[in-house]
């Protein structure tokens, strides 16, 4: 009996002693990579004219189980992807519609640059933070207030629609960023962002950017029948969804037509909308039709899947891409996610605004979007309702997949 006692009082000595080893080990190493600069927590970064709110805890926690993860597989986070929107007036359930549809569908993480009036700042923190702790791991984001130069910030806030060209001050205000997707707040992503994000591995040495072509059909095209001043390409493109590398960007000198050397973007853009703001429809969009007329071997040209809009099915479907293999991005300009003109864009906005986080995305998002959308077949979007789901359709298998690997 006294040899058992014995031996079971060395196995508890020796399981304490085993347990402050493996504390020791763990404390030290956690100092060390404190001091090589590695960050355990994945939180929404705070910086000047910038905010966040409370962090979730859930989504911190498994944060540092996976920043643990790496740092003992010796390997650091893969850079997240950054999307910028902007948001004024009456735009914030639309735009928390197209951040929801952005994390829902991706793959790797995202960093967002929400710029906003001051006035809905604390309500995208406070929707945010609100998501739950499995869909917040999967994004960061700041909260920026509107910023124009100081000398002529009122003639640009007024430009098209109220803050639309704050896109266009995005190499100079994001100077830290690489490389950033713009879209406007009506956009839907129908597939990963990642899957767009790729195309920055296809620009060449020259090339900083990449948009969509304003339309596919010259007869009933825009620009080449009204525009009153240059364009891109046969029928110009449309910024409503734009890659852009901002480091390429800040570099760059630019082409024009006022002046015999080239122009940094800094220096470009006032005087471009000095000279052309009389015979411009589009604002902004306008202005990077002119610059990328005088540099258009700096602009990558993807389909118009990417940047489906009504143009694309009202006269008739006219976007051989997204035909051939559905839409991969839903742009619903002219407010079409709001009346009922068009009521196959509206279908899938409401589906999306609509879908809870953590439901089945089959029968909770797909199969009521397909139901809705049968009942728009008297329009000729609706004729070509298939389109607007054969990509979502991936995209939720893709959910579920992950869903069952958690």
């Amino acid at each position: 009996m006294r040899r058992y006692m014995r031996a079971l009082m060395l196995c508890m000595v020796f399981a304490v002693f085993s347990g402050l080893y493996v504390y020791s080990r763990l404390f030290y190493s956690d100092v060390a990579a404190r001091r090589n600069g590695a960050k355990k927590i994945l939180i929404p970064l705070r910086a000047s004219g910038a905010r966040r709110g409370v962090t979730d805890k859930n989504a911190l926690s498994f944060n540092w189980y996976i920043m643990r993860q790496q740092e003992a597989a010796g390997t650091r986070p893969e850079p997240p992807m950054h999307l910028a929107v902007v948001a004024c007036g009456e735009r914030l359930e639309e735009t928390l519609t197209m951040i929801k549809s952005a994390v829902l569908f991706s793959v790797k993480r995202l960093h967002l640059h929400i710029f906003a009036e001051d006035q809905l700042h604390a309500g995208f923190i406070e929707a945010l933070e609100s998501w739950p702790g499995f869909i917040r791991y999967r994004f960061s984001y700041r909260v920026y207030s509107i910023r124009f130069p100081n000398e002529n910030a009122a003639e640009w806030k007024k430009l098209f629609k109220p803050c639309a060209s704050q896109r266009l001050f995005l190499p100079l205000i994001l100077e830290d960023v690489d490389s950033i997707v713009y879209v406007d707040s009506d956009i839907l992503f129908l597939q990963p962002v990642d899957l767009l994000w790729r195309f920055l591995s296809d620009f060449n040495s020259s090339q900083l950017a990449a948009m969509a072509p304003e339309h596919e059909e010259p007869r009933i095209a825009w620009y080449n029948r009204f525009a009153r001043h240059p364009f891109y390409g046969r029928t110009g493109i449309n910024s409503g969804v734009m890659l852009m590398n901002l480091t390429r960007m800040r570099s760059m000198f630019f082409k024009n037509d006022m002046t015999s050397v080239g122009l940094r973007w800094e220096e470009l853009l006032m005087p471009l909308l000095q000279k052309y703001k009389l015979n411009i429809t589009w604002g902004d969009q306008d202005l990077l039709n002119i610059i990328f007329h005088y540099n258009p071997e700096s602009l990558l040209e993807f389909p118009c899947q990417w940047n489906y809009r009504p143009d694309h099915c009202i006269y008739g479907s006219n976007c051989a891409s997204a035909e051939e293999d559905g839409i991969y991005i839903l742009h619903g300009n002219r407010g079409v996610y709001h009346d009922y003109k068009q009521p196959t864009f509206r279908a899938v906005y409401e589906a999306i605004k609509k879908y809870t986080f953590g439901t089945d995305p089959v029968t909770s998002l797909l199969e009521p979007l397909e139901e809705e959308l049968l009942k728009t077949t008297h329009t000729y979007c609706g004729k070509s309702h298939t389109l607007f789901t054969k990509r979502l359709r991936n995209s939720v298998a893709k959910i579920n997949r992950k869903t069952r690997e958690r």
